[in-house]
């Protein structure tokens, strides 16, 4: 953002908030499997309590754009991340499904109400620079979530899940206070003022339908968020029970699928620049659809990891389209529906897993990530004539 300092330091502060976000919950997800071991839990019973993740976070989500539009949206993500810090050192302090459920509501509830907080804010500073950049915000998500995945897989042998987690606790407020109080400085920016005739379009009524195309960008996110939950707290345990790796290896598939997600968000803006959004999402759904039938199904360790990589290619750009796309259409308030039922797909996704594991295998249940990335492709197929780019 040459000739706007304040601007390209406040986007830098938010990528920091993204990328720890994902550095905490994926050093979450690849000790799921010494978790599960721990309190006891089959497949079943880990669904139930990773519910909790999904509860805490569906009522904070609710809650947090009223905390946005009262206290702002930094001050909110500056204090999610103190929570989310604090509460990632609690599951391995558990001996009991019911307790990790219990634990896991915290978490969700930091989860989802720093995500909420900020999307709203990279949605303000997205409309004052007027780029399709929140791919790039996406992108620090991915590569945080790398980091902590590898972390996580080469401490796995070393390290209990309470020691491993409790380090992720001191790293995360160290960064918060840094972060913090760079982020409390700024206010969010405003949009620069458009066209006379765009400004008589933005404040008409919305067309008939709109609001029914806002779900439907909503449900694309949703689609593609339960593929990254599923494959972050299913992806490290079907590699190791199914496939029979070690815990290290097992750990680093979500690590190569973050990888590969990263790559592809970072590549975001200029593939959305040129391709289009529609485009986008028709293509990215249908690698997506290759790569986890590939992934789940493949009887070899390497072939389920080349699987995972591609999953995590096509996935990449389809959240971050959906959210702008619903922005496009109705403003921050499509920012918030789009934004509020993906995540609910990333949070509800695991669970699902957990008993359809349960009825059939882990194998078979994750082949529904590529049932609904299927779904995202023919809805993208479906909406490129009604919201063109």
């Amino acid at each position: 953002m040459p000739g706007h300092p304040p601007l390209t330091r406040l986007r830098v502060v938010l990528t920091v908030f993204f990328a720890l976000d994902g550095f905490l919950f994926a050093g979450w997800v690849v000790r799921i499997p010494a978790v599960k071991a721990q309190t006891g839990a089959t497949s079943g019973t880990l669904g139930l309590a990773l519910l909790g993740v999904s509860a805490g976070a569906v009522v904070t989500m609710v809650l947090t754009g009223r905390l946005c539009r009262r206290y702002g949206s930094h001050r909110v993500t500056v204090a999610c991340a103190v929570l989310l810090s604090l509460s990632v050192a609690l599951p391995p302090l558990t001996r009991s499904p019911l307790a990790l459920g219990l634990v896991l509501l915290v978490f969700g509830a930091a989860y989802g109400g720093i995500n909420v907080a900020f999307n709203s804010a990279a949605v303000d500073l997205v409309r004052a620079v007027r780029r399709p950049i929140m791919p790039s915000f996406h992108a620090a998500f991915s590569l945080g979530g790398m980091v902590g995945a590898g972390l996580g897989g080469l401490v796995a042998g070393a390290l209990s899940p309470a020691r491993h987690l409790a380090g992720l606790t001191v790293i995360g407020l160290l960064v918060t206070a840094v972060a913090g109080r760079e982020l409390l400085r700024h206010t969010p920016p405003a949009a620069p003022a458009p066209p006379a005739d765009a400004g008589r379009r933005e404040t008409s009524p919305p067309r008939s339908g709109t609001r029914a195309l806002v779900i439907v960008f909503g449900l694309i996110a949703l689609c593609t968020a339960y593929g990254e939950g599923a494959m972050a707290d299913w992806g490290a345990l079907h590699l190791e029970e199914d496939l029979g790796t070690s815990p290290g290896l097992a750990a680093a598939g979500y690590s190569l699928f973050a990888l590969a997600m990263t790559i592809g968000r970072l590549s975001g803006t200029t593939l959305l620049e040129r391709l289009g959004h529609g485009r986008t999402v028709v293509a990215g759904g249908t690698v997506a659809v290759a790569g986890m039938l590939l992934g789940a199904l493949a009887p070899s360790l390497w072939a389920a990891l080349l699987g995972f990589a591609v999953t995590g290619l096509g996935l990449a750009n389809l959240f971050p389209v959906a959210v702008e796309r619903a922005g496009t259409l109705a403003g921050p308030s499509g920012v918030a529906v789009a934004s509020t039922l993906g995540y609910g797909g990333m949070l509800l996704g695991p669970p699902a897993i957990g008993f359809m594991a349960e009825w059939f295998s882990l194998p078979v249940a994750l082949t529904s990530v590529a049932v609904l990335a299927a779904v995202a492709t023919l809805i993208g197929v479906a909406t490129r004539r009604a919201v063109p780019d």
